[in-house]
């Protein structure tokens, strides 16, 4: 068996899709914090609530 034979295709793969996973996350954090600082007036501007700013963690991870 050769060297190239044995190598992975993708060994950083992982690493990748856990980068990528935490970007996200950061730009939903960032997003969330900008949006709570916003009046209720201007959430209602651009069609939103304060409901639908309130972070998403609170209602799918259990405490």
């Amino acid at each position: 068996m050769e060297f190239y034979e044995n190598r992975s295709r993708a060994p950083f793969k992982g690493f990748v899709l856990i980068w990528q996973a935490w970007k996200h996350w950061r730009a939903r954090r960032k997003t969330q914090r900008v949006l709570s600082h916003l009046s209720d007036e201007q959430l209602k501007d651009i069609g939103l609530s304060r409901s639908d700013v309130a972070d998403p963690l609170d209602k799918t991870w259990p405490r």
